[in-house]
């Protein structure tokens, strides 16, 4: 998924009383690959080819090489192959367009600027956002040196992202916000102090000066490979192309002044060697709720250098406050935060990539081990794990959760204080590195049908079909149900729709039991009569809480949230379970919301 998120090449064109020019292009063609200059120049049969730490190819697109220990020779296989399967899927289609075609394909008219600009030829798929230049008369620019200030001949300008015909439509959105970025800043600069006016002068001008030298030389020449050395704009161009093939992040300054900071989620959020849908961290976003917590996936100390100068004082005392034994309540408490702001602020730190949101550690979270985990015993994680652990191994660590373990068993009441908060750091590292998963309790109410459900089949559907269709004792039948909107991040879970009713404490008054029988009302005969049969149903005050909490035995809730809605105790609710253990199908798999973090979604 690498290649297929990983953009063709960058153009900026423009248009205005000089015609319709292409700017830059990155990678870009050299005069090498022309045909008259090939042609013109033989070559020697004793040439050879120079190898170095860095290879440059004719596009233009010098990438630095990391050959591995195993093998010296991997970093340029890599480069080569990557450069091929761009050539294969779409990368050397764009090379078949000259600068003419592009520039007029490109440069759109005014009518279209300021609007989501997408055009597909054959097997390339150009994504850009044309911006109209408004220059305001008699507006003199402090920086320019000229007494009279002459009126700019670019009308408009578009940065377009060639990409894949193919390509996820996530992707071609992400891109198009990109463009549109960087085109505001340029409008920006240009009103302020005509910095793209200043650089397109510039690049014309090296563009007519290699036109004139290729007329006495052997063949046409590539102006781009002139430009970069001595363009600003060209080298911010390359810089974020080479960003969105490698890391995902472009962190621009235009001009030395404005700042542009993109995500392409698609490269940042991934398990193993697999990258996480956009659409499941989108969901998951919309699911957080306060009794989850933000964990930190680098210290806070780079964390915090990283963040730009102006950022926000809430995120900065976010960061500094966060800790993986404490909800997000307890964060917004501690940091004098509202919630809403906790959740938009954990939100962002888990887009960029920064953070990950988990259940908080207590000794009562059940762990194992990751299915994606590397369990190499030479691996760099487990090197990392003994630099930062000594006297401890990552294998022998691992094998302790190769079966689903409480942390509450790794507890020593003999064992120093120290011993438990390096055991803590220890899964909070290995949590980090999506190596465990954490396992929650979730209740499933099941009633064998009688021997009537069974020969009429088509009448009294069972309890699971009535709600989804599939049996609610796996984790593949579960549904996210997220909200819609940030109004719905609430204290209360989002299936609270038929919330809990309060019943009058303690007596078998009337009201009590009509309202228990309006909350039994919802199941069926066969269902009511094999609840009322179990023992504990004779005491009153056990099948009001059953019945209380009849809307959360559908696998849908885990064991901690019903405690954080119901504000019971979990012994309380282990109790209950028990009771009715005849018509209760306890059940242990990862938390929807958590798992897209640690485990690939099938």
């Amino acid at each position: 998924m690498g290649e297929s998120t990983s953009p063709i090449s960058v153009i900026l064109v423009s248009s205005g009383s000089r015609g319709n020019k292409l700017l830059f292009r990155f990678p870009f063609q050299r005069g090498a690959e022309h045909p008259a200059a090939q042609a013109n120049k033989p070559r020697s049969r004793y040439a050879v080819n120079s190898s170095g730490d860095t290879t440059e190819d004719q596009d233009g697109d010098s990438r630095q090489l990391q050959p591995t220990r195993d093998n010296p020779t991997s970093g340029l296989l890599q480069v080569k192959q990557q450069k091929w399967l761009r050539c294969v899927d779409g990368g050397c289609a764009t090379k078949r367009f000259s600068d003419v075609i592009l520039a007029t394909i490109l440069a759109t008219k005014s009518d279209m600027c300021g609007k989501k600009f997408e055009l597909k030829i054959d097997n390339v798929r150009f994504v850009g956002h044309p911006t109209l230049l408004q220059h305001a008369l008699g507006q003199v620019s402090k920086t320019d040196p000229s007494p009279k200030r002459e009126m700019p001949t670019m009308i408009l300008f578009n940065v377009v992202f060639a990409l894949r015909a193919n390509a996820d439509p996530s992707v071609i959105n992400c891109l198009h916000n990109l463009s549109r970025r960087i085109a505001i800043v340029l409008q920006h600069e240009e009103r302020r102090c005509q910095y793209l006016t200043r650089e397109a002068k510039l690049i014309l001008a090296i563009q007519d000066e290699v036109s004139a030298m290729s007329e006495t030389t052997e063949g046409p020449q590539s102006p781009f490979h002139h430009i970069l050395p001595k363009c600003k704009l060209a080298r911010d161009l390359k810089e974020t192309y080479d960003s969105l093939c490698t890391t995902g992040v472009v962190r621009l300054h235009i001009n030395n002044w404005l700042e542009v900071s993109f995500c392409l989620p698609h490269k940042i959020h991934y398990v193993a060697t697999n990258f996480i849908p956009p659409e499941a961290i989108e969901r998951s976003l919309k699911s957080i709720r306060p009794y989850h917590a933000l964990l930190l996936l680098n210290d806070e100390k780079s964390l915090l250098n990283e963040l730009p100068l102006d950022c926000s004082p809430a995120l900065v005392r976010v960061i500094k406050t966060t800790s993986a034994v404490k909800n997000l309540q307890q964060l917004a408490q501690d940091a004098d935060l509202a919630l809403l702001q906790v959740f938009q602020l954990a939100a962002h730190l888990v887009y960029w990539g920064k953070a990950i949101i988990i259940y908080p550690l207590c000794e009562n979270n059940v762990y194992m081990l990751s299915p994606n985990a590397s369990v190499c015993l030479y691996s760099p994680l487990a090197d990392a794990f003994s630099c930062q652990f000594r006297g401890h191994n990552l294998p022998s660590m691992l094998s302790k959760f190769s079966l689903p373990v409480s942390l509450s068993e790794f507890k020593n009441p003999l064992a120093p204080p120290v011993q438990e908060t390096q055991l803590i750091q220890m899964v909070i590292w290995m949590l980090q590195h999506r190596l465990l998963i954490q396992l929650h309790t979730y209740v499933c109410l099941m009633v064998p049908p009688n021997e009537e459900d069974f020969r009429a089949p088509d009448e009294d559907m069972p309890f699971t079909a009535r709600v989804g269709g599939r049996s609610l004792s796996t984790p593949n039948a579960l549904s996210f149900g997220s909200p819609t909107s940030s109004d719905d991040m609430t204290l209360t879970s989002p299936s609270m729709d038929n919330s809990s009713a309060e019943l009058i404490p303690g007596g078998d008054s009337p009201l009590n039991k009509r309202m228990t029988e309006n909350l039994l009302a919802s199941l069926l005969e066969h269902e009511r009569e094999a609840i009322l049969n179990v023992p504990a149903a004779q005491n009153p005050e056990d099948l009001r809480m059953f019945a209380r909490l009849l809307h959360y035995f559908r696998g849908r809730h885990h064991l901690e949230e019903i405690m954080y809605n119901e504000n019971m105790r979990r012994s309380q609710l282990l109790m209950l379970f028990d009771k009715f253990r005849s018509v209760l199908v306890v059940t242990s798999h990862e938390d929807p919301v958590i798992s897209v973090f640690q485990s690939l979604l099938k």
